[in-house]
């Protein structure tokens, strides 16, 4: 069914065809699909139809801008702000960007001592920072854990781990 035909067009179709079925000459019959036709009805109902079809388009347009306009005026705020980068968003999101990305810690297979890789933020960088004998107090079952799945360390020792890698990478960025 066409987006157009509801129940009280169906009915004036109905009722346009039994009025104008008296009054025009000029109707065919289809011998082979049996329909009765006549071109000036046709021309009329195509019309008719198309002016409905623009009628249901501009009542669509209509019903999106008052939607629109409505969903503008509720003073929603929206962060971050969608499209290009305003002032505003673009000062919001870089201030709420870390420096650096933990990416894992290892341990050096010559110094057998352990470090972090660090990735730097908007960079191809990478910074693998001597960690010492932070992980001392840490029995070796759980530091397996930690490099191997990523598990995390007690809150003490990630502190820790976090002061050592901001003062490298504040180092990092110092030259």
């Amino acid at each position: 069914m066409p987006k157009w035909v509801n129940y009280e067009r169906k009915s004036y179709l109905s009722q346009v065809l039994a009025s104008h079925f008296n009054t025009l000459k000029g109707w065919n019959l289809d011998l082979l699909t049996g329909e009765i036709y006549n071109d000036e009805y046709n021309e009329y109902i195509q019309r008719l139809i198309k002016c409905w079809v623009e009628d249901d388009r501009d009542e669509a347009n209509s019903l999106w801008e008052r939607e629109r306009k409505t969903l503008h005026t509720l003073n929603e705020k929206r962060l971050p702000l969608r499209g290009r980068f305003n002032n505003v968003s673009s000062v919001i999101w870089h201030e709420q960007q870390p420096i650096y990305y933990m990416e894992s810690i290892g341990v050096n297979g010559l110094t057998c001592q352990p470090f972090a890789k660090v990735k730097m933020a908007s960079s191809y960088y990478h910074l693998y920072i001597d960690l010492g004998d932070s992980l001392k107090t840490v029995s070796k079952h759980r530091k397996r854990k930690a490099i191997r799945y990523n598990k995390p360390l007690p809150s003490s020792i990630d502190e820790l781990i976090k002061n050592k890698i901001a003062l490298a990478v504040k180092h990092y960025l110092s030259y």
